[in-house]
Parts: C-alpha cells; sequence; structure tokens
C-alpha cells in the first residue's frame, strides 16, 4: 500500500492500542489497589517503567529496531521531567479531592494548547478550539463531582498540569527534531524516568498513605497482579509515546478522556460501580466533543495536504514550461567548443528545403 495509506493506518493502530492496553491496566491497576490493598502507585509506576525498558533492550538485541543515540542532555532532562510528572500528579490526587484531581486533569489540553501557541507558533482552529470546549464540558459533567480547594493542594496540581504539558510537548518535538522514533526514545529515557521514580516513589507513597512499600505483604495474588500491571505497561508506555510522535500531544489528551469515558462504562458493566443518569449525559457530550474533533482535525489535514500537493503540481508545471518559453523567445543557445551557436539554424533549414 500506498505511503499516504500506511500513515492512517499506522495511526489508527497506535490509537487502539493506547485505548486497549490504558483501559486493561486501570481495570488491572484498581484489582490490584482496591481489592488487594496495594496502593504504592508511585512505586509501582517505577517497576513500569524498569520493566519496559528491559523489554525494549531484549527487543535491541534481538535487532527489532536500531539504537540512535543522540543529545544526553536533553534525554536525560525529558526523562527526568516525565518521572516528575508522574509524581506530581500522583500527589495531586493525594493531597486534593477527587473532583478537583479531575479539574486538573481537563486542565491539560488547554494549558497544552496555550504553550504550544505561545512557543510553538502553533495555530488550532476555531472548529478545533470549539470541539475541545465540547469534549472538556463533558468531560467535566461525568466526573468532577466535589471542588474541595487548599493551597498546598492547588499548587501540586498546578505543578503537575505544566510539567506534564512540557513533557508530552517535549515527546513530540524531540522525535521530529532529532528524527528518532518513539521506540529508540522511549529506550533511551525510560532509565532516566525509572530511576526518578524508584528514589522518590517510596516516599511519595509513604506519604500518601503512611504506609511502607517494602513492609507490605506481598502475597502470590498480589505479586500475580502486579506481574501483570508490568507487562501491560509496556504496550501503554510503548503506546503512548507512539500516539504522541504520530498526532500530537493534545490529540493524546483528547484519547486520554475517551479512556476515561470507557472506564467509567467498563467500571458501571463489569464492576458494577454506580452510576448515574449525570455520567451517561457527560460521556455523551464527551463523545460529540470527540466525534467533532477528530472530524475537524481530518478535514484541516486533507485541506492542508491539498493545498500541498496543488503548489507542488503548480510549481512543476511552471518549471517544465520556463526552458520552453525561454526557447521560443530565442533565448537558448547552443555550445560547440565554448563557441555559442545562434537559434537561427531553424532558418537555414528552412532555406535547405
Amino acid at each position: 500500500m500506498g505511503e499516504g495509506q500506511q500513515y492512517p493506518l499506522g495511526t489508527i493502530g497506535a490509537l487502539s492500542l493506547s485505548v486497549v492496553s490504558s483501559v486493561s491496566i486501570v481495570i488491572c491497576n484498581k484489582a490490584l489497589i482496591s481489592t488487594l490493598g496495594f496502593t504504592f502507585a508511585t512505586t509501582l509506576t517505577s517497576w513500569h517503567l524498569l520493566v519496559t525498558f528491559c523489554s525494549l533492550h531484549i527487543a535491541l538485541c534481538m535487532k527489532w529496531f536500531e539504537h540512535k543515540p543522540f543529545d544526553p542532555t536533553a534525554v536525560m532532562g525529558f526523562g527526568i521531567l516525565n518521572g516528575t510528572s508522574i509524581g506530581l500528579l500522583n500527589l495531586s490526587l493525594g493531597f486534593n479531592s477527587v473532583g478537583f484531581y479531575q479539574m486538573t486533569k481537563l486542565a491539560i489540553i488547554p494549558c497544552t494548547v496555550l504553550l504550544e501557541t505561545l512557543f510553538l507558533r502553533k495555530v488550532f482552529s476555531r472548529n478545533v478550539q470549539l470541539s475541545l470546549c465540547v469534549l472538556l464540558l463533558g468531560v467535566g459533567i461525568a466526573t468532577v463531582t466535589d471542588l474541595q480547594l487548599n493551597v498546598l493542594g492547588s499548587m501540586l496540581s498546578l505543578l503537575a498540569v505544566v510539567t506534564t504539558c512540557v513533557a508530552q510537548i517535549m515527546t513530540n518535538t524531540i522525535q521530529k527534531k532529532f528524527k528518532v522514533s518513539s521506540t529508540q526514545l522511549l529506550y533511551q529515557s525510560c532509565p532516566y524516568q525509572a530511576l526518578t521514580l524508584f528514589v522518590t516513589g517510596p516516599f511519595v507513597d509513604g506519604l500518601l498513605t503512611n504506609q511502607n512499600v517494602f513492609a507490605f505483604n506481598y502475597t502470590p495474588q498480589v505479586l500475580a497482579f502486579i506481574v501483570l500491571s508490568c507487562l501491560i505497561s509496556v504496550a501503554v508506555n510503548f503506546s503512548t509515546f507512539l500516539v504522541i510522535g504520530k498526532t500530537s500531544p493534545v490529540t493524546y489528551q483528547v484519547l486520554g478522556h475517551l479512556k476515561t469515558c470507557l472506564v467509567l462504562a467498563f467500571g458501571y458493566v463489569l464492576l458494577r460501580d454506580p452510576f448515574s443518569w449525570r455520567n451517561i449525559l457527560g460521556i455523551l457530550i464527551a463523545m460529540v466533543g470527540m466525534v467533532l474533533y477528530s472530524y475537524y482535525c481530518t478535514a484541516e489535514s486533507q485541506q492542508k495536504a491539498t493545498t500541498a500537493e496543488a503548489t507542488q503540481l503548480s510549481q512543476a508545471t511552471e518549471s517544465e514550461s520556463d526552458p520552453l518559453l525561454s526557447v521560443e523567445n530565442g533565448g537558448g543557445s547552443l555550445t560547440d567548443g565554448g563557441a555559442t551557436r545562434d537559434p537561427e539554424w531553424n532558418l537555414n533549414k528552412d532555406l535547405q528545403a
């Protein structure tokens, strides 16, 4: 199939993998945390990243992808920033109400749009902005319940939003700037992310749960769910970098809200979680926003592609017509041994005839 068809198929595959793996790991972690009492989310994330790195290293040894080193300072800064954003999101959840935490997640899209507009000069059309507003309204209706504010929680949420936005924008820009794939970037940044969370994880989890992760009773059932969660996380981390690289940070956040709606629906169907008409209304509005966002982004991409093709065709036509015009105007000349011969050979040929 042509390159123009492979890109949409690759993007759809990345989006599908991200949705399936993320919903799966949420269900697995919910059983691990709620049912089995393993509440050490930050430390668990560090194990996720460690397993992801080991998996990618095995893939590298099997030559499934090529190692492409690039600026080590950029890799280190990006990895530490990514790990820090994860820890801050967990702290934000711990020091705020669930409703305020959901508002924090909703704020990531407007913040990302603002940062990309100010620093990357990216333009978001009015239709795209409108569809994002519809999406955020729906997710807000479905997930935000109570809004209890406190100074420390608000500061942590602000830091979490900013670091998350910058990290996701860097995920996209680094891949394009250094011409590395999502796998190559993930492989090189994973150790720094894992180390950041491995060092800070026990402290953060102890602060939030008043428990020691190393003193927890690791039963076979707990270990089995931890191993399953780590294996699923490989697909989650890989698809995250893949989606942001192929699309944009804003599209990844829109996809994240789709996952939220799916998790709510699966929680009601599979786990019999409480569900109200407000949740249903919010999910439906969010779905409308996602459909509008997809439609407008696709239409604008097709319009840009058509414009680019028309421009290239026009340039090609002009370049082909220029030599003909120059010959007709007598501007062309033939050289023989450095001497210039005038185009009047046509006249001599006519006289001989």
